[in-house]
């Protein structure tokens, strides 16, 4: 079994105005892993002091001059890494135990890119691993109530909630690994791709080559969230993530897997919007992500198959 050396990886994190976040991670990066592997930390333009904190916490820190998006920026830091293996974390992350060793180990073993489970802050299971979009498990897990389905088949359409080890469809990059050799052949990310499913089509061109994606259910890293997006974006994110997603679901899988996808975007949200409803219960988090999938789907009617995720595509499907 090939093993990998305690120093041989590296952790590559994005900050965009996230010193508090890129604090609390590297915190829990000296609690638990010793010896601590070599941090690069890439500041997206960034108008706080997270360079600043970066560089006094001992991080090789990479400064572009402006925002040139999460893909470009993951790009740039993983040129910069000589070990065998690059971790992908992300500022809004913070470390329970040594598992990103353990993932490391992993990721050279199985040649693949892997991911831990994730956790919200109260300990509760983040949804952070995926069937591919447009196949029939994101179908039926979109009209059926996953409550009242047996565990196999819930785990089927959750694969997140899985207890052992299982490929997956695709899986978030807020926290990924993956040899770095692999990385750099797979991209890893489109640099025009600005925000939001860099993950996603990153998976989906690994799988295209024969590369699987693993989630590692045993290793378990908190993950806060959207917190420096939300602080820039706001409102804009519904709509963003919505037009990203079709882009990149109708680049890598093509116009029918698109449609099923489509179809299994609007009816969750609008089953759920028409659940909470019903219930008297606050919906307003399913109300803005269909009408975003709405909006995104028209922007793409009017300009083609080359819809886009800019900022601008996001303001012309808003107004249409």
């Amino acid at each position: 079994m090939s093993t990998v050396a305690d120093d041989r990886f590296a952790l590559v994190t994005v900050i965009h105005n996230s010193a508090p976040e890129l604090a609390r991670l590297l915190d829990s990066i000296d609690r638990h892993l010793h010896p601590r592997p070599r941090v690069i930390v890439v500041d997206d333009g960034s108008s706080d002091d997270g360079a600043e904190l970066a560089v006094t916490r001992g991080c090789e820190v990479l400064r572009q001059e402006r925002a040139r998006g999460f893909g470009a920026a993951c790009n740039a830091g993983v040129a910069a890494v000589s070990e065998p293996v690059t971790v992908l974390i992300n500022p809004d992350c913070e470390l329970r135990d040594d598992g990103l060793r353990r993932l490391a180990h992993a990721a050279i073993e199985r040649h693949a890119l892997v991911a831990p489970r994730l956790l919200h802050q109260d300990g509760h299971i983040q949804d952070s691993a995926h069937p591919l979009p447009g196949g029939a498990a994101v179908l039926t897990g979109a009209f059926l109530p996953h409550r009242v389905l047996p565990a196999r088949v819930r785990s089927w359409i959750e694969p997140y909630r899985t207890t052992r080890e299982r490929r997956v469809g695709w899986a978030i990059a807020a926290c990924i690994a993956a040899p770095t050799e692999l990385l750099r052949a797979l991209g890893p990310f489109d640099p025009q791709g600005f925000l939001f499913y860099e993950d996603l089509e990153l998976c989906l061109r690994a799988a295209a080559r024969g590369y699987p994606t693993w989630l590692l259910s045993q290793i378990e890293v908190v993950h806060t969230g959207g917190t420096s997006v939300e602080r820039a974006l706001g409102a804009e994110v519904p709509l963003l993530k919505a037009l990203r997603r079709r882009e990149v679901v109708r680049r890598n899988l093509g116009r029918r897997r698109l449609v099923i996808d489509d179809l299994s975007e609007l009816a969750t949200y609008g089953l759920r919007l028409a659940a909470r409803t019903l219930l008297r219960r606050d919906a307003t988090r399913d109300r803005r992500h269909l009408h975003a999938h709405l909006a995104a789907i028209r922007a793409a009617r009017g300009r083609g198959a080359g819809a886009t995720t800019s900022r601008a595509a996001a303001g012309d499907a808003a107004g249409s």
